[in-house]
């Protein structure tokens, strides 16, 4: 079975970009030229994103029994649009030790 935490990187960047998408793309579409339908769908495609890296950060936090300041420190990550990028080397680090022990 694959490792749950390695799963949970790639739908947090997913959720990053989603999220990049709506505040740089969608936005400016509604409140510039006024296309609201622009930040219903990505504001839709973001929120189940957002949905899925919670269940997967859950099941992660689970699975590896990880201490509860990690797990807030990913969810947290998640609200500034760029800091899941950079917090990807430290999960990554925890996935290696995870399989590793």
């Amino acid at each position: 079975m694959k490792n749950l935490s390695a799963l949970l990187r790639p739908i947090m960047f997913a959720e990053a970009i989603s999220y990049l998408v709506l505040l740089t793309v969608a936005m400016p579409l509604k409140y510039i030229w006024h296309m609201a339908a622009a930040v219903k769908i990505a504001g839709s495609i973001h929120g189940a994103l957002f949905v899925a890296f919670c269940i997967a950060l859950q099941q992660a936090c689970l699975a590896g029994r990880w201490p509860t300041s990690r797990a807030a420190l990913i969810f947290l990550a998640s609200f500034v649009p760029v800091l899941p990028f950079f917090l990807d080397q430290r999960l990554r680090e925890w996935t290696d030790t995870e399989t590793s022990a």
